[in-house]
């Protein structure tokens, strides 16, 4: 059988969808051989990777259970996290942002969103989406471009998470996934903008992420307060081992040294 395959101009690399061999329905993207994202056609709540399952669980708390809600996805991948929005709250108005144009038409070509999905599908620049957004515009803005220090820089800066916090308003959460290598400095930085916007910040990890000695991806949330309950929730929803920093234990990771 054939995999599909497309050329993408911006990133100058092919990306291919191919079946996961241990699940039927379920399917991989890739970018120039490395794996984006898992997408699981026939049960879209099944979010494989552990990062985004970790930011689904924050969505599930922070609002009732089935409440629909408005979300920004900077970064759309294969749109794993917005078929799994459409599942749990239908009637979620949705929009995706994605700069690799010929990505998004890839993707909802071989890999369609399910029928009454309301996600409107853009090809411009995070940022400039930020700037555009009113204060409140959204209940979930997440931020998904952070790859190691090397990826989106551009993004990496006070102004982006100050155009977050404006999007996401009183009332709203931002998610930011950043992916790290030891000592994690970059996400350590991350961490110290997101708590300078002044919001409730938290940090959602595998458990020995914290340590700094290895390599993986870091989750960083932010609201106007966070509710101590989340917490425990967060921390018994897994995937485990997991934990859940905040206050003095995210300034801790945020500000210690990265040596």
């Amino acid at each position: 059988m054939s995999v599909p395959s497309r050329f993408l101009r911006g990133a100058g690399a092919h990306a291919e969808i191919d079946g996961d061999a241990f699940n039927d329905g379920a399917f991989i993207l890739s970018i120039g051989g490395a794996q984006q994202s898992h997408v699981d056609l026939a049960d879209p709540r099944n979010v494989f990777y552990e990062y985004l399952r970790r930011i689904a669980n924050v969505i599930d708390v922070f609002r009732p259970q089935g409440e629909p809600i408005r979300i920004l996805h900077l970064g759309a991948g294969a749109l794993t996290l917005a078929r799994y929005v459409q599942a749990a709250r239908p009637g979620s108005r949705q929009v995706a942002v994605e700069r690799e144009r010929e990505l998004l038409a890839f993707v909802v070509e071989h890999l369609p969103l399910p029928e009454g999905t309301d996600c409107a599908l853009l090809v411009e620049d995070a940022r400039d989406t930020l700037v555009a957004c009113a204060e409140g515009s959204y209940d979930a803005v997440v931020l998904d471009v952070f790859s190691g220090a090397d990826g989106a820089t551009e993004l990496a800066a006070p102004e982006t998470y100050r155009l977050l916090a404006r999007a996401a308003g009183e009332e709203g959460v931002v998610l930011v996934n950043v992916g790290d290598d030891p000592p994690l400095a970059f996400a350590r930085r991350q961490a110290r903008l997101l708590r300078k916007t002044g919001y409730d910040v938290a940090a959602l990890a595998e458990t020995g992420m914290f340590s700094g000695k290895h390599a993986g991806n870091i989750v960083l949330a932010a609201t106007a307060r966070w509710d101590a309950e989340w917490t425990a929730a967060l921390v018994a929803a897994g995937p485990h081992p997991a934990a859940v920093l905040t206050g003095g234990s995210y300034d801790d990771f945020a500000f210690a040294r990265a040596d």
